[in-house]
Formats: C-alpha cells, sequence, structure tokens
C-alpha cells in the first residue's frame, strides 16, 4: 500500500471547473462569517445538529444495511439508547457513530490525528493491521504537510477567497482519493471500509476551515461502486473529485441559506404565496364567465 498526495495533483484539481464551481459556494457561504446575528448563530448552531444527524444516519444505513430512518438518528443523537420496534442493530451502529464523530470533534483544533484514527476504531470498518498502520501514516502525512503550507498548529485562518476555498477543497478531494485507495476491498465491502475516511473527509474540511460535507448513504455506495468498476488513478481521482464537487455546491448553498433563514419572512412569503394561489385558482373557476358587453363601466 503507498499513498501519494503530490502539490501538482491539488493544483490540478483546484482548478476544475467543477472544484472552481463549488469554491464560490462555499466563498459565498463562509464570508456570511463571523456571524453576530443571534437568529442566524441559533440557525447555523441547528445546521451543525442536523448534520451530525444525516451523516451519522449515512453512516449506520451503510454499516448495517438497514433503512435507518431521519427518526432514528435524531432519538439517538438526542441521547436515547433504545428506540421500542427498532433493530437493536441500528440503535448501537448510530450510537458507534455519534461516538466517532465525538472523537474526532477536537482533530480541526488539536492537529492530533489519533483521535481520527481512535474514531475509525469505534466504526469496526473491517481494517487489518497492515491498512490501519498505512492510514495511520497517510493521516500523519497529510497533517504534516498542513504545517508545510500554512504554517500552523491549530485550524488554518478561514478565507472567503475562491482561490483558497479551491485549492483547500482539493486537498479534501486528493487525500480522500488516495485514502479510498488504501481502504479499497470487493464493491460489497468498500462501502463500509470507507466509512472512516468518509467522516475524516469532514473534519479535514474544518481542519482547513472551509465548511463540512454531507454525503448520502446513497451517494457513497455508487462512489465505492464507480471506483471499483474504473481503471487508473487518474479516473479514480476524477470520481472521487466530481462527486465531492457536487456535494460541495448542494450542501454550502443549502447552508447558507439555513443560515439566513428568516422564519418571519418565510411566513409572510408562505402567506403571499397561497394568496396568489388562490386567485390563480378563483380566476381559473370562473374563466368561463364572460363579461356582459351591455353592463356600463363602474369607475372605482
Amino acid at each position: 500500500m503507498t499513498f501519494h498526495m503530490e502539490a501538482t495533483e491539488i493544483a490540478r484539481v483546484s482548478m476544475t471547473p467543477e472544484v472552481r464551481k463549488a469554491a464560490s459556494a462555499g466563498a459565498a457561504l463562509i464570508s456570511l462569517w463571523p456571524l453576530t446575528d443571534a437568529k442566524q448563530m441559533d440557525n447555523d448552531t441547528k445546521y451543525g445538529e442536523n448534520l451530525q444527524v444525516r451523516m451519522t444516519r449515512m453512516v449506520a444505513r451503510i454499516a448495517t444495511g438497514e433503512d435507518v430512518t431521519v427518526p432514528d438518528a435524531e432519538f439517538v443523537y438526542e441521547g436515547a439508547d433504545e428506540i421500542p420496534g427498532r433493530p437493536q442493530e441500528i440503535v448501537d451502529m448510530l450510537l458507534a457513530a455519534n461516538d466517532a464523530c465525538d472523537e474526532m470533534a477536537d482533530y480541526s483544533n488539536t492537529g492530533d490525528t489519533n483521535l481520527i484514527m481512535g474514531g475509525a476504531g469505534l466504526l469496526h470498518p473491517g481494517w487489518d493491521s497492515e491498512t490501519v498502520n498505512a492510514v495511520a501514516e497517510a493521516i500523519a502525512r497529510i497533517e504534516t504537510m498542513i504545517h508545510t503550507d500554512h504554517d500552523a498548529h491549530g485550524p488554518i485562518a478561514s478565507s472567503a477567497d475562491i482561490e483558497a476555498v479551491a485549492q483547500r477543497l482539493a486537498i479534501v478531494i486528493v487525500a480522500t482519493a488516495e485514502l479510498l485507495e488504501l481502504v479499497e476491498a470487493n464493491s460489497s465491502q468498500w462501502a463500509v471500509r470507507a466509512l472512516p475516511v468518509i467522516l475524516y473527509a469532514n473534519e479535514l474540511c474544518e481542519r482547513l476551515s472551509i465548511p463540512r460535507l454531507c454525503f448520502s448513504a446513497e451517494q457513497v455506495q455508487a462512489l465505492t461502486q464507480s471506483l471499483a468498476a474504473a481503471s487508473g488513478d487518474s479516473a479514480r481521482g476524477e470520481i472521487v473529485g466530481t462527486l465531492f464537487a457536487s456535494v460541495a455546491v448542494t450542501e454550502w448553498e443549502r447552508h447558507r441559506e439555513d443560515v439566513l433563514w428568516d422564519p418571519d419572512e418565510a411566513k409572510k412569503r408562505a402567506k403571499e404565496e397561497d394568496e396568489r394561489r388562490n386567485k390563480e385558482a378563483l380566476a381559473a373557476k370562473f374563466a368561463h364567465v364572460k363579461d356582459d358587453p351591455s353592463k356600463p363601466e363602474v369607475e372605482l
């Protein structure tokens, strides 16, 4: 098992149209910070909580093969250790996924890669000792590269510059593509073995001060299946880059909308929309009724 992460590849990925588009969405979101409005700060907190619910649901769906629901993931996130009428296997996996997220959480501040490996172990991805060592060494090398390029031990300073966002997203993409190669298995098991890598990718985003990403179970499974069918490192790298850039655009635009969401304004718009639809429905109902030409006009 070998790990290659070249600066030239990061530069190349950062210049692709898909990554540039994602970087634009990321820059628009980052430009909102630092948040000072209480409503926006509350919205962002809720977004973060919902993000962990979505990610842990994805992990549990892939790991168990069961139809894990949003309420399942919400109940466990809120502290449940059993759910009446639901398989305990689902609950246990959701608990493990939340523990893994919590274990990895301080990595963005400390750069302690042991936290990533500890969180990976909680997911029981089926890695043998050779894979564990290879991933641990690779993550340590990524961390060294971050220090070398940015001369920092905490999170990299936030930037709403599109070029900076593109470069940082490219680092995440290239790192993820290489790590997925290290945990490669047959297509039926690759998604399970990839779960710690996907969670690490999110923590690496945070470490690089770009917004987090969110993947569905279907996206991760489709990713590993596409990788299994592809031939050549460049083809596989392209597959990872395309998915990550697409997810970034969708997720970062959603995050920005969630932060800026105003319940009063939303209620006002909903009321206006209802009134518009009612008027259109009323007009359609009486469209067949023609005006009487002999009826005198009434000035208003």
